[in-house]
């Protein structure tokens, strides 16, 4: 049986280079490949058309590009398009393309399925397979830039990661995607519009600080007491609010960046005047500001939305304390919206 071949994507430069050396090349062919592969984004050997064609087959005959291709797309009334995506093994991971009047954003996946069990959410319910590659996530924002160009004319101009999985528990794939997108040899966007969003792995937002990273980082909270949170999110109870209260104020002194609290008022579960007390109180505590967020109910999960006028007496009521509070609208209802929804059909 013959030896799988290597992902090239895999290699560093340096390896690249070693690499090209073996096969009697010049150096400097790494460079081009290199290029080739993060900055124009080449799926094939055969687009590489300032290599010889000789190189190019002894490439294809050690190498593999494990390109991730489109294999799904929904495209709902409000123009938002969900994507499934097709991985070199089979697996089906979601990306979602947001338009709207300022901005063209990408939402990517960073795991296949998710450990994390949060109740509210579908990938919750599916078993986490395998963290993505750098250059899977990378190639989630190469495909959705592409059709926001084919649809709208207009590149990417944000990305966050709030598709399937949890980025921090596959920290190395996360960053190394990132490395990718913002490096001048790669996409060349900027950190300042990647905004990473995590359930709360205390020990992993530290690292985060440690590591200095220029991107925006959210915190999934849904509920500023303990005993809620641990109801409706699991991992509260190893990395509990004020765990979470010291990680990110450790990451706020050692990047100058302010969280982001996302915040889903369910219908009677954290909609009160008292539960937003508490959202104000633990605002307080950190420096941060707060996205109300619209859910997108799924058929697995009791929950819905808070009725309109709690969910203005919420909004006002931290407005009153002088609160900054963005509230983001729901996009894609008429289509499998929520995070995982496309995937775990799939599944079934």
């Amino acid at each position: 049986m013959s030896a799988a071949k290597t992902d090239i994507r895999s290699l560093s430069k340096d390896q690249l280079t070693e690499t090209m050396l073996k096969l009697g090349e010049k150096a400097f062919r790494a460079k081009q490949v290199y290029e080739w592969l993060w900055k124009k984004s080449a799926h094939s050997f055969e687009e590489m058309t300032n290599l010889s064609k000789e190189l190019r087959a002894l490439l294809e005959e050690q190498f593999v590009i494990n390109a991730v291709s489109i294999a799904t797309q929904q495209k709902s009334s409000d123009k938002t398009i969900k994507f499934g995506f097709r991985l070199h093994d089979g697996h089906l991971v979601e990306g979602v393309l947001i338009p709207t009047s300022e901005r063209m954003t990408a939402c990517v996946s960073s795991q296949v399925g998710c450990s994390l069990n949060c109740k509210f959410c579908a990938t919750g319910y599916m078993d986490r397979k395998r963290n993505l590659t750098p250059d899977e996530i990378y190639d989630q924002v190469v495909l959705i830039n592409r059709e926001a160009l084919k649809n709208f004319g207009i590149p990417l101009s944000n990305i966050v990661y709030m598709g399937m999985g949890e980025p921090l528990l596959n920290y190395s794939g996360m960053m190394g995607s990132v490395e990718k997108i913002t490096s001048p040899e790669g996409l060349g966007m900027s950190p300042q519009r990647i905004t990473v969003s995590t359930a709360g792995v205390a020990k992993m937002i530290k690292k985060l600080g440690d590591d200095g990273v220029r991107f925006n980082l959210a915190l999934s909270l849904h509920a500023a007491n303990d005993t809620k949170r641990n109801e409706i999110m699991p991992i509260n109870e190893t990395n509990n609010l004020d765990v979470l209260a010291e990680a990110l104020n450790y990451f706020n002194e050692k990047t100058g960046t302010r969280v982001t609290f996302e915040y889903i008022v369910f219908n009677e579960v954290n909609d009160t005047l008292d539960d937003a007390e508490e959202l104000y109180q633990f605002w307080r505590k950190v420096p941060s500001k707060i996205n109300i967020i619209e859910y997108n109910p799924i058929a697995f999960a009791d929950f819905i939305n808070a009725k309109e006028d709690k969910l203005d007496a919420f909004i006002a009521y931290l407005e009153k304390k002088k609160v900054i509070v963005n509230v983001r609208r729901s996009r894609g209802k008429d289509i499998d919206a929520a995070c995982g929804q496309l995937a775990i059909k799939e599944e079934a």
